[in-house]
């Protein structure tokens, strides 16, 4: 597909681009699932936390610790934050996260009996949590729809220019507007895949790309 095809694309024409997006990816990658360990929706909101600017296998080589000592909303929120920083420190940016794992887990005990709310509305309420924390949280411990605009998806949907801003929240409205309802959680796992192991950020695999035909950037 020339680059002037893309040019002249309709929403229509976007959709039916993303659809055999998905469909292809899907082939590819059958497992497509958040990188994040975790058990229980409190874990995985921590865990989304230090996530920012740090790579999955990090973030679960810290977890792996810190989810046996802090088991409940409370173990955080009474937290020595000294600690808590030196035990997150692995994943930068230790203080600021330290900092909003403790205050959004006092507010868990204070206005939620300790459980973390299954609504976008009330997630992006608590300390540190915006809305790709809260989508993220949303679609793989509550079962949700939620676009998670992570590094990946920023990068490869632009790319793929499915997208024209460069800010998360209008990004993920305007796939919200291409993408089907009831793919979001589904493409936002298949793009991270993507981007994980073809689309990278230095050097994009475009010769073995199989969706290099619906792609705008591709270079070969």
């Amino acid at each position: 597909m020339a680059k002037k095809v893309f040019a002249r694309e309709t929403l229509q024409d976007k959709k039916k681009r993303v659809r055999k997006i998905i469909q292809t990816l899907r082939k590819l990658y059958p497992n497509a699932r958040t990188h994040l360990n975790f058990t229980n929706p409190l874990e995985l909101l921590v865990a989304t936390i230090l996530a920012a600017q740090c790579t999955d296998e990090r973030v679960n080589k810290v977890t792996e610790y810190l989810f046996k000592k802090y088991r409940t909303a409370d173990d955080y929120a009474n937290a020595d934050l000294k600690t808590l920083e030196q035990e997150v420190k692995p994943t930068g940016f230790y203080r600021n996260k330290a900092k909003a794992i403790k205050n959004c887990c006092r507010v868990l005990v204070e206005k939620y009996n300790g459980q973390v709310p299954d609504t976008l509305e009330e997630l992006v309420k608590l300390p540190g949590v915006g809305r790709k924390t809260a989508n993220a949280v949303l679609a793989n411990a509550f079962g949700k729809q939620g676009i998670i605009v992570d590094t990946h998806l920023k990068r490869v949907t632009a790319r793929l220019g499915l997208v024209k801003s460069k800010n998360p929240d209008k990004i993920e409205f305007e796939l919200m507007e291409i993408v089907p309802k009831d793919k979001w959680t589904l493409f936002s796992h298949l793009i991270g895949e993507h981007g994980r192991y073809i689309c990278e950020a230095r050097k994009p695999k475009c010769s073995i790309c199989k969706i290099n035909k619906l792609c705008p950037s591709v270079k070969l």
